[in-house]
Parts: structure tokens; sequence; C-alpha cells
């Protein structure tokens, strides 16, 4: 490179200077031109030729639609002002006659004759079209008019001569059709699920989303703060299954259904013979839990019932007139399709509880049939055949026991042999059958004990578990642990047995009522929940043996009469003597590992190694 110097520096230099190339930063093509400019007359045969194109195109076989791929230049993004966009949101309603009207206007014809679409119309009201009017000329005094109105132009009546005083049979027709009945039905159920939303969420342990339009009050806002929330387990009251029909009277049972767990049946019915009388079957819905889907009235208080496993719809209703019945649901009839109220093969006291067993017939395990089982007062466990019309065996027969004292003081003699012999039944409150073997089943006594039977045997007890003071009310095996049961007394007391000791494992005490109902939690192995005359329990013996976990005390003059757990979420079920059966949620409640068994067997190895 060439350096500057001196030289250079005194150098002329010459510079020319010349135009460049326009650069156009904003070019619009004009789309028209000037009628004097040159090519003016150009511009007006083209636009002649293109107007005779588009007249022959029509119909023209040298032109055929195609369809071409074009290609799109990359997008470039500029940004330019403008004035703000108003937006204005505008909405029609446009119904059938709107729709029907406009086009009868605009083909020209306009039919004198709208049986048609009002025949339409008329089919959303099932069973009218087959009501036949017999007008009279001196009994024509009242028209009828049906007007339909969507717009100006869908105004259509028909006049329709009704005889005076002949309104009032059309709308109970009307009000009587199935089809009418069903979409009431249905949006009554839309209504109240919209209205138990928050509660069925809960229930479903989905989150519970709060109503954006609710306005809270001042005085609902210093409430919420005000309160006071359990900072252990507790039981939030959801809703109750109740209506006219279950006041007043008592919860005697409650199955679910074992296919639809959205089902409940619920029998109503009373324990003591100076308060009977007849008894009701409610099969009531999530879906409407202000009324019950099927209703069954009974001649005699419903004193247990149960849903079958192989047929859904078939309910059995045990009575308290030993009578026992079988109720489709699916039917709207409240006539059972098996009823042996009036029959001599029935029990001769109350049916204190009856079931569905699966059964095996053969070597098979597979090879099951599904039995009806019931134990009464009258001391008789009984199976039932439904092919061969409701017929009856015994399976055992609960023979009443003398007092241990009284066997021991008194001397063995032939005498005092046959007065065991003749001895008569003890009443039979309770049963369940073994959850994996169906052959052995256990049954409680109002004496206290617990016998072992089985199935195929019926001449004496396989063995006897003897703790309670008290009528046994009810026993049922563990869910979780096929060797460990429970029972409850009317002497105050739990108590946890296992399969080989014929003396208690655990023996629970949380109050001095009689404990009329437990059940075993389906969803963790050492949960559980109790009812008494004035109280529900629910204990967890992972976390004390001494003491439920939740004490729920009922009203002042209402008293739990029996309990059920959800199937599928963490919830519970309590029935009561004014007939409500209250939903409650497990609040602050950590059931664990629902599938482990291991925690139950700890903590009975536990105790058993502290007896010794």
């Amino acid at each position: 490179m060439e350096q500057v110097g001196e030289v250079l520096m005194d150098t002329v230099v010459d510079c020319y200077l010349t135009e460049t190339e326009t650069m156009w930063l904003l070019d619009l093509p004009a789309v028209s031109v000037s009628s004097d400019s040159e090519n003016a007359e150009a511009v007006k045969e083209r636009n002649k030729a293109y107007i005779e194109l588009c007249k022959n195109r029509q119909g023209n076989d040298k032109y055929v639609e195609r369809s071409m791929q074009t290609f799109n230049g990359a997008p470039k993004t500029k940004e330019v002002q403008s004035e703000t966009v108003t937006m204005v949101d505008k909405a029609v309603m446009s119904t059938l006659w709107d729709m029907y009207d406009s086009f009868c206007s605009e083909s020209g014809e306009v039919e004198e004759d709208v049986a048609t679409p009002f025949e339409r119309h008329e089919a959303v009201v099932p069973d009218v079209s087959s009501v036949s009017l017999q007008t009279h000329p001196k009994d024509t005094s009242n028209i009828v008019s049906m007007i339909s109105t969507g717009s100006d132009l869908s105004s259509i009546e028909v006049e329709v001569s009704v005889p005076l005083g002949k309104e009032e049979p059309i709308a109970e027709l009307i009000l009587q059709s199935d089809k009418f009945k069903h979409d009431l039905a249905v949006m009554e159920r839309v209504v109240l699920e919209n209205i138990f939303q928050p509660k069925l969420a809960a229930y479903r342990q989905l989150p519970v989303l709060e109503d954006p339009d609710y306005v809270w009050t001042k005085m609902e806002v210093e409430e919420e703060s005000w309160t006071e929330q359990p900072l252990g387990p507790f039981l939030e009251h959801l809703w109750a299954f109740s209506c006219d029909l279950t006041m007043g009277r008592n919860v005697s049972s409650m199955a679910w259904n074992k296919r639809n767990p959205d089902l409940l049946a619920v029998g109503y019915g009373q324990f003591d013979f100076r308060d009977q009388k007849s008894g009701l079957v409610c099969c009531w819905s999530l879906k409407n839990p202000t009324w019950p889907e099927r209703i069954f009235h009974c001649d005699s208080g419903v004193t247990a019932l149960d849903f079958s496993s192989y047929n859904a719809s078939q309910l059995a209703v045990g009575m308290y007139d030993g009578s026992i019945s079988i109720y489709n649901v699916q039917n709207t009839e409240e006539t059972a399709i098996i009823d042996r109220s009036d029959s001599a093969n029935m029990h001769r006291g109350p049916v204190w509880q009856l079931r569905w067993i699966d059964h095996e017939i053969g070597r098979s395990s597979e090879d099951k049939e599904e039995t009806l089982i019931s134990v009464s007062a009258d001391g008789r466990i009984s199976k039932w055949f439904l092919h061969k019309g409701m017929k009856r065996t015994d399976l055992m027969k609960l023979r009443r026991t003398k007092d241990r004292s009284e066997k021991s003081t008194k001397v063995n003699t032939p005498k005092n042999r046959c007065e065991v012999l003749i001895s008569r039944l003890a009443s039979g409150p309770c049963f369940d059958f073994h959850p994996q073997d169906s052959n052995i089943y256990l049954a409680g006594t109002e004496e206290g004990e617990i016998h072992k039977c089985s199935y195929s045997y019926s001449e004496q007890f396989l063995d006897t578990y003897q703790a309670h003071k008290g009528s046994v009310y009810k026993i049922t095996w563990s869910p979780f642990n096929p060797d460990v049961f429970l029972s409850c007394s009317s002497d105050w007391t739990i108590q946890l047995w296992k399969q080989d000791l014929c003396t208690p494992v655990l023996s629970l005490t949380s109050g001095q009522k009689a404990l009329c109902d437990v059940v075993w939690s389906p969803h963790c192995a050492t949960v559980f929940g109790a009812v008494s005359d004035s109280r529900v329990e629910i204990w967890d013996l992972r976390v004390s043996i001494l003491d439920p976990i939740i004490v729920s005390m009922s009203s002042p003059g209402v008293n739990p009469s029996t309990l059920l757990f959800t199937p599928e979420t963490d919830c519970v079920l309590v029935g009561d003597s004014e007939g409500q059966v209250s939903v409650y949620k497990l609040k602050n409640f950590t059931a664990g590992d629902s599938t482990q068994a291991d925690p139950l067997e700890d903590i009975i190895q536990y105790t058993l190694a502290s007896h010794l």
C-alpha cells in the first residue's frame, strides 16, 4: 500500500459526482389510468374483453376449475400506527319457525296447510296427538290457541275447538306421559348437580371450585374468619339422604350396589316390636340427593337388605315378620318379583341379616353360584333357592348353650343331658362369610357367643369364641387379613379376633353405650368405624388401641343405627333413628397404604407378645 507523503499531499485530485439509481421506499402501483393518457384505449379494450370472457365462462367446456399450489413469500413484520379497533359483539337467535318462514318467503310459496310443522312441534309432548276431541255445536264456547312466536314472520295460530271444561284432562295426560316425566327427572338432576356441585366434588375427592359470581357478605366473611377448623381428624358433613317419606323412620340397613357405586339402597324399619309399623326401601342416587330413584313400600318393617352381585338389579329385603322379598330396581313398579310374606316356609322371627354369597359348587374355584343366606331371631341360618319358588334349607341351628358356671356346678346326669338336647334355639343377630373360603362363616348369638360354622356340615359348630357379655350385633371379616375379624356387642365393647384363637386379641371400649354396628374400612387395614346410641367412632389401630381418633356426637334425641363406608372415596355414611342417612367426609385423615395388611398383623403380633 502506498504511503501518503508530502508529494502526494501536493498532488491535485479530481472528484466526479454522478447521479445514482433512484431507490423507492414506497411504491404503490396504480390500478387506474387517466382517460387522457396514451394507453387509455388499450386498457378499455382489455376490460371489455375480460367482461365478455366472464360472461362466456359459465357453461363453457373450455374452462375447467383446477387447484393450484402457490408459494407464499416469507412474511415480514412491519410496525404501523393506527387507531384503536373497537370490537362490538352482537347475537341473533333464529328458531326453526324463522328458518321455515324465511325459506317460504324466498321461494314465494307459502303453504296454507301448517299441519306438518305443527306436528313436528307437537312431537315434543308425546301421547297428546292420540287424544281425540269430540266437539258439539252447543259446547264450542272455548277456543284454545297454540301460538309459537319467534319473530314477526313466525307467528302461526292454530285454533282447536275444545268443549268447555275439557282442558284439565288434556293437561293430566301431558303430566302423566312417560316422556314428560323423564324430561323432568333429567332437568331436576341437572339443577341439583349444579346446587350440590361443591359437595359432590368433595365427595369424589375433586378440587372444589368457588362460584366466581357469588358475592360474600360482610357477616359471612367475619364468620369464616372466626370459624376454627379442627387441627386433627374430624368428620365434615356434606349432605343427608332424606325426604318426607323417611322422616321419623329408623334406618335399619344400608347396601351399595355391586356394579353401580353411586346407587345406595336403604331400609327403614323399627327394631323394637312395640314400635312396629310398615317398612320402606329407598334407592338413592348421587345424581339426586333429595329424592330416591326407587321407592318400595313393605307391609312389615325392613330389617336387612343386600344387592346381588350376579344380577345387580336384584335387591333382597328381609323384614321384621320373617318374610323375604326380592325386588327388581330396574322396574318402576313397587311390587316384588318374589314375595314369600304369606308362605309357611318363611322365618318365625325377624330377619336380622341376609347376604348374597358366591359359593363354590365344584372342584374348580371358577365354578360358583350365588346363594341367598339369611339369619333370623328364630335361631336358624337358612339358604334360599330362588329357582325353586323361594324354598329354603337350614344351614345351621343356633342351639342355646347353658351358662358356664351352671355347667361346672351341675352333675352330669341323664336328666341334665336331656335338658341340653331340648334347649331352645338362640337368636342369631348377625353372620359373615369368610372372604376367601365360602365354606366357612361366623354366626353371632344373643348370648354373646360367636360360632364358627361350616357350609357343608350343620350338625355342630367348628369353634366357639366367647368374650362378649351381651348380644353380638355385628361380625365382619377384615378385607385385608383373612384371619382377622371384628365383633361388636351390647356390652359396650369391640373385640378384635384372630381365627385360630378363641380369645380376643384386643378389647376396645370408649363409651358406656351398646354398639350397634362395626365396619372395616375398604381403604386401610387398620381403620374401622362403629356407631353407638349417641355417637359415631372412627378407629385407627396404628394411631391408638385405646381411643378412637374421631368421635362425632349425634344431635339430642337422634341415635345412629348403622354405618357404611363408601367403596371408592374417603367418606362414611351414617343412618339414624330419624330417617336420615348423613354423608361425612374424613378430613385431615391420612389412611396410608390401603393395599398393605402388614401394619394390622404387626399390631396383633405385638399385642400377643405383650400378653405373654
